[in-house]
């Protein structure tokens, strides 16, 4: 499945792929499953403004953009053309995130104060000091 040199390869899924029609106001299209490549993760396609016909459940599929509004899913299983008005990408990259950032550590004092807290609020003598302390 080799793309021309004039088509852009928007997204590569690997995997079962999930297709959801919307109707209504604003129609769409909506692709959703595990991103292929070197960042995988879930990757979710929202074509806007389109009455694409029923796409059912694909395996490995391709997202190609033929023009300026024009769209091409190709899978083992077939290959669609979708017209939409917009397309929105969208990458779930919380373990790049969070590989990057690292979680702060919750200082020591911080941990005491709302283990005492929890631990008053479990009995009813507790609870009546946290209001009593709280209404002032």
């Amino acid at each position: 499945m080799s793309e021309p040199a004039s088509d852009r390869l928007v997204a590569a899924f690997e995997g079962p792929v999930h297709c959801t029609r919307h109707t209504g106001a604003s129609p769409g299209l909506t692709l959703s499953g595990v991103s292929a490549g070197h960042s995988p993760g879930r990757l979710i396609l929202s074509f806007v403004g389109t009455e694409a016909a029923d796409i059912p459940t694909l395996e490995a599929a391709r997202v190609v953009q033929l023009g300026a509004r024009c769209y091409q899913v190709r899978s083992a299983t077939g290959t669609w053309l979708v017209e939409a008005r917009a397309l929105h990408v969208h990458r779930d990259v919380r373990q790049v995130f969070f590989g990057a950032v690292p979680p702060r550590p919750v200082p020591l004092g911080k941990r005491l104060f709302w283990q005492a807290l929890l631990r008053l609020a479990r009995r009813r003598a507790g609870l009546r000091l946290l209001r009593a302390l709280r209404g002032r």
